[in-house]
C-alpha cells in the first residue's frame, strides 16, 4: 500500500469503546473487522482474517483506532446492512485497495466516482445481485451512503466529519483534541460542555464559562444525547 504512516496528532486516537460510541457499530464487529477472528466450520476451527489492517499500532496491548478507520467503520457497515454480502464486501475492498491504492478505500472520495466502477467490476465477478444492483442504481447507493457522505467535507487528503451535519457546531476532525467530537468554532469538547449542562447548569451560563456561543452549547448537548440513546 501506498499510504503513509499516519502522524498521531493529525491521525485521531480512539479506543474501541469510543469508536463504538461514535460510529454505532459493536465492539464485536470492530473487533472482528480490524483483527480478524477464529470460526468453527465442522470439525474444522478457520481463520477470518482482518478487513483491513489500521493505522495505529496496538496502544499497550490494546486495538487503537484512527479517524480513518472510523469512516471506513461507518461504510462497511452501511454496505453490509444494505444486503451485500460478507464474501463480496471483502473481496470488493480488497480490489479497491489495490485499484484506489490506499488501506482505506471506503472513505475515498473517489468511492463515490470511479469507486463505483471497481464494486460493480468486483461485484459482476462474485455474481452478487445486491452489489450489482448498489452501484447501478444511483438512486439506491445515495439512499445507503448519501446521508453520511453529506456530513463529511473532503479537501485534498483531508476529511472533515459533521456528525450534525456541515450547517451545525460539532466537528470530528482528527487534527483538533486527537478527533474528539469538538465544537467547530472555539474547539471545546462536546463532552464537556454537555457534561457542564448536565450539572444543572443552563446552556447560557456554560456558554459564559467557556466563553463560546450558545449554539455551540446547544449542539454539543444534542450530539452528546443522541449518542447516548443509540448506546
Amino acid at each position: 500500500m501506498h499510504d503513509r504512516e499516519p502522524a498521531l496528532l493529525n491521525t485521531g486516537l480512539y479506543t474501541v469503546p469510543e469508536a463504538a460510541r461514535l460510529t454505532r457499530v459493536s465492539i464485536g464487529k470492530i473487533r472482528r473487522w480490524l483483527k480478524g477472528y477464529n470460526f468453527r466450520s465442522g470439525e474444522r476451527i478457520r481463520h477470518s482474517d482482518a478487513v483491513w489492517q489500521g493505522e495505529l499500532k496496538p496502544i499497550e496491548n490494546k486495538l487503537a483506532l484512527s479517524f480513518r478507520d472510523l469512516l471506513e467503520l461507518r461504510f462497511v457497515d452501511a454496505f453490509i446492512r444494505a444486503g451485500v454480502s460478507w464474501r463480496t464486501m471483502r473481496r470488493t475492498h480488497a480490489k479497491a485497495q489495490e485499484e484506489l491504492r490506499t488501506t482505506h478505500p471506503f472513505c475515498s472520495n473517489r468511492i463515490f466516482t470511479d469507486g463505483r466502477t471497481i464494486l460493480l467490476r468486483q461485484g459482476e465477478e462474485d455474481g452478487d445481485q445486491p452489489l450489482v444492483d448498489l452501484v447501478t442504481n444511483q438512486r439506491e447507493f445515495s439512499r445507503i451512503v448519501g446521508p453520511f457522505r453529506k456530513e463529511l467535507e473532503f479537501s485534498g487528503n483531508d476529511i472533515i466529519w459533521y456528525p450534525l451535519g456541515k450547517e451545525r457546531q460539532i466537528v470530528i476532525d482528527p487534527r483538533r483534541n486527537f478527533g474528539q467530537p469538538t465544537t467547530a468554532r472555539s474547539g471545546v469538547p462536546s463532552q464537556v460542555l454537555a457534561r457542564s449542562v448536565r450539572a444543572n447548569e443552563s446552556a447560557e451560563t456554560v456558554a459564559a464559562w467557556y466563553e463560546v456561543q450558545t449554539d455551540e452549547v446547544r449542539d454539543a448537548v444534542e450530539f452528546e444525547q443522541s449518542l447516548a440513546k443509540a448506546a
